[in-house]
């Protein structure tokens, strides 16, 4: 998946020894999320989310002035990393003000936010986080499930809702190029498959707005990563009645989607989804193979990410370059060319927005048994 979001310029990099703290803790929306077991059932655990560090406002301690000027250090407060760490302060952040609010076990998320009286983008990406440990929860799926409740209704063509997976660190503590000061705790360490902060695996759980959806694998070998990846998507395997606005999975419901890893032996063999929606189990595809195993890792190298551990992301954005193209346009699904435009979502649905909801992962068939 490619994010919208912007990475620090590589001149921030010496920031990093530095260790800048905030101003105050960071109020991570709570967003409680359950472990299942077949035996014992699902553990709710104290889980909350952390917005990506590239969206945190650094400024002079006592003042407003930036410490960035566009992409780049203030040279004047920032003339080297001990004298930035003496000068600067990372403000807590404002979560509403970039469109993410947490009510019970839902995450909503808006593109666009209200500021100065005019509608901005924000287009949030946030990661599951440990608030005990303040360290990213990993999740270790191969062989096991992850499901989720999903509102993508008012997300119309050209938007993207993510729901996915990215081998990160745990402590959010890999992260050439940017001032990583405050770890996983402030958003810190993000890599994907598209080599953005740095290159590592990347499993798209699911990548949808209310016209289409793709789920992808994208392993990597070192920094060979698979970035166009092996994917599903129902439209363009021929289901062209499947997925959509009053089709068999109706997105304008809330629907459940549930990914599931088979292996065998240790090595991943298939991904498969199905969907739970109005009592119904719809079954779709799967993802058997995934490129080559001596280039980019191949579905095995995918699953020994998966076995290895991953951090959650979820994210709502839109493509200014190829408009969601690739998802939902052509015979990828049914989306009229140019439609999605960055410009005309903005002006013709503002209010978009994506609910993640009941997010549960453990040994498979346990995470919907009731």
């Amino acid at each position: 998946m490619i994010s919208p979001s912007p990475i620090l310029s590589l001149a921030l990099a010496g920031l990093a020894l530095a260790q800048t703290t905030p101003s105050a803790p960071d109020p991570h929306p709570l967003l409680p999320t359950w472990k299942c077991t077949t035996s014992g059932g699902c553990v709710q655990q104290n889980t909350s989310v952390v917005l990506d560090f590239e969206y945190r406002n650094i400024h002079t301690i006592g003042g407003t002035t930036p410490c960035l000027t566009g992409m780049k250090l203030n040279a004047a407060q920032c003339p080297d990393a001990a004298t930035c760490a003496r000068n600067c302060v990372i403000e807590p952040m404002d979560y509403a003000s970039k469109g993410v609010s947490t009510a019970g076990n839902a995450l909503t998320m808006y593109h666009y936010v209200k500021s100065g009286g005019k509608t901005v983008s924000a287009s949030p990406r946030v990661y599951l986080l440990d608030e005990t440990t303040q360290k990213y929860v990993m999740l270790s799926l191969l062989n096991q499930e992850l499901s989720v409740d999903v509102d993508l209704s008012t997300l119309p063509c050209g938007e993207n809702g993510a729901f996915y997976l990215s081998e990160m660190t745990p402590d959010g503590s890999k992260n050439p190029g940017q001032f990583n000061a405050g770890g996983a705790a402030l958003g810190n360490g993000y890599c994907d498959a598209q080599c953005q902060g740095y290159c590592c695996p990347e499993m798209d759980i699911l990548e949808a707005n209310s016209q289409a959806n793709v789920f992808t694998g994208h392993p990597c070998k070192g920094n060979n990563c698979d970035k166009g990846g092996c994917g599903y998507n129902p439209y363009g395997s021929g289901q062209r009645g499947f997925y959509g606005p009053g089709k068999t999975v109706d997105t304008n419901k809330v629907f459940t989607a549930v990914t599931t890893f088979q292996a065998s032996g240790g090595r991943l063999t298939g991904i498969t989804r199905k969907y739970i929606q109005g009592g119904r189990t719809i079954n779709s595809g799967s993802i058997t193979g995934c490129g080559s195993e001596s280039g980019t890792g191949g579905l095995v190298g995918m699953g020994q990410s998966l076995q290895r551990g991953m951090v959650l992301a979820m994210s709502i954005w839109n493509d200014a370059a190829q408009n969601m193209a690739w998802l939902d346009q052509g015979n990828n699904g049914p989306c009229p060319a140019g439609q999605g435009t960055p410009s005309n979502i903005q002006s013709q649905h503002s209010d978009t927005h994506v609910v993640f909801s009941n997010i549960r992962w453990g040994d498979i068939g346990s995470t919907t048994r009731s």
